[in-house]
């Protein structure tokens, strides 16, 4: 299975964002990226990869510990940003260091439990809204235009594996499914 770690918004938090990108979307060059659906937004604290079955009860009570060690904590969607001219993202303000924490403990625990955890990079806690999906286009208007954003301010409660299906069909624009494998409110 291919699994990740992951705090997910609420709607509400979701739909204010998925406002403030639409403008975004019209912007020149937008159809040469490969935008995220809202539905799918999430902030990835731990990408685990390719997880043996045999694996998921260790790596779930594990998780479960992580969720546990960690309050529920307040978050805002706050400006965006771009890595190079690859990926457009929304930033977060708020109880950051509180996520950071999770997302090492996520990452901790699913070492612990014999999973190989994607760590090439420090956590940055941001949430993914589009790709280059041809060629490099040019993100910084598009950041640019994030960069007045606050949303409304939202509690994060829970810690999540996901499971994600990758496409099959070879059909142009298929994204990946994202299954909910487990979930663990926090601070309990």
């Amino acid at each position: 299975m291919r699994l990740f770690a992951a705090v997910t918004p609420p709607s509400s938090a979701l739909d204010e964002l998925a406002e403030a990108v639409a403008p975004l979307r019209s912007l020149p060059g937008a159809g040469r990226l490969r935008w995220a659906e809202p539905d799918t937004w999430h902030f990835t604290l731990a990408f685990l990869g390719e997880v043996d079955e045999e694996r998921l009860p260790e790596l779930t009570e594990r998780l479960a510990r992580a969720a546990h060690r960690h309050p529920p904590h307040e978050l805002r969607f706050a400006g965006g940003g771009r890595f190079g001219d690859r990926i457009l993202w929304a930033g977060v303000q708020g109880e950051t260091d509180t996520l950071r924490g999770l997302a090492r403990s996520a990452a901790a625990g699913a070492r612990r439990a014999g999973v190989a955890v994607d760590d090439k990079r420090p956590f940055h806690p941001h949430l993914t809204l589009a790709r280059s999906a041809t060629g490099r286009v040019a993100l910084a208007p598009y950041a640019a235009g994030l960069a007045d954003f606050r949303g409304a301010p939202w509690t994060a409660g829970r810690l999540e594996l996901i499971r994600s299906r990758l496409p099959a069909g070879g059909v142009p624009g298929e994204r990946p499914r994202y299954e909910l494998v487990e979930a663990w409110d926090l601070g309990r």
